[in-house]
């Protein structure tokens, strides 16, 4: 059978006939853009948002060829983005022997018997290595941490900074704004960098004992213990820990 008969036939044109064929990835290659550019700007976007703004920007393509290329380039399947943690410069770990001057914070994670994690999260005052609170619970988002920090503030007065890691609790927008509301400093240590946050990590390690305020010596202060090196003229009694639940 001749090609002018066949295309007639096939109701195809000679000039397609003899057209040579292209890639999927060629034809596609407007869509890919335009589709990794809406999702770059907006990469919690649908298939549906996408088409939205693509219509919205005058493109002519159907749903049914945006959806074919959508599934192609696997951005059907959960995405999962990397928090991106801004550059910090390096802080001095410098603690004068002055109360609430800085106030660290970290958290430490643990496992009940029953096999169900919880988390604590330790304060204490780098001018006498002082625990201020370790606050404990299946979870602490930022709303419960600058709840503790109210109750701190209230009792022993505001710091002038807080030393903290780049955890999504203490970047959180509400943590950062009440900081800046109650004019605190927030000092975060570089990513990686546990050792910037030295007083915090070395308190991590034996706060357990339940004379750490009051009766364990601390090289670092004379060997004598926090309250004996600078105590707290706000209450004379021994601080205990907060493990309100």
């Amino acid at each position: 059978m001749s090609v002018q008969r066949s295309c007639r036939i096939a109701r195809l044109s000679r000039a397609a006939y003899y057209r040579p064929p292209r890639s999927r990835l060629e034809r596609d290659a407007p869509v890919i853009a335009a589709l990794n550019a809406v999702v770059e700007r907006h990469p919690r976007h649908g298939l549906w948002k996408c088409v939205d703004r693509l219509r919205a920007k005058g493109h002519p393509w159907n749903w049914k060829r945006i959806h074919r290329v959508y599934r192609a380039l696997g951005l059907n399947l959960p995405r999962r983005t990397k928090r991106r943690i801004p550059a910090r410069l390096r802080q001095s770990l410098e603690a004068p022997a002055v109360l609430n001057s800085t106030w660290a914070l970290d958290f430490m994670t643990d496992t009940l018997y029953g096999g169900r994690q919880f988390r604590t999260l330790n304060v204490i005052d780098e001018g006498n290595r002082e625990a201020l609170a370790i606050e404990i619970a299946i979870s602490i988002p930022s709303i419960r941490v600058i709840r503790v920090m109210e109750e701190l503030v209230a009792v022993h007065g505001k710091p002038a900074a807080l030393r903290v890691d780049n955890g999504p609790e203490l970047t959180a927008e509400a943590f950062v704004e009440w900081c800046r509301t109650q004019e605190i400093d927030i000092r975060y240590i570089q990513p990686g960098k546990p050792d910037q946050n030295a007083y915090i990590e070395r308190f991590n390690r034996g706060y357990r004992q339940d004379d750490y305020n009051s009766e364990r010596p601390h090289d670092s202060l004379g060997r004598v213990p926090p309250l004996t090196f600078l105590p707290r003229p706000t209450s004379t009694r021994e601080y205990s820990f907060n493990l309100s639940t």
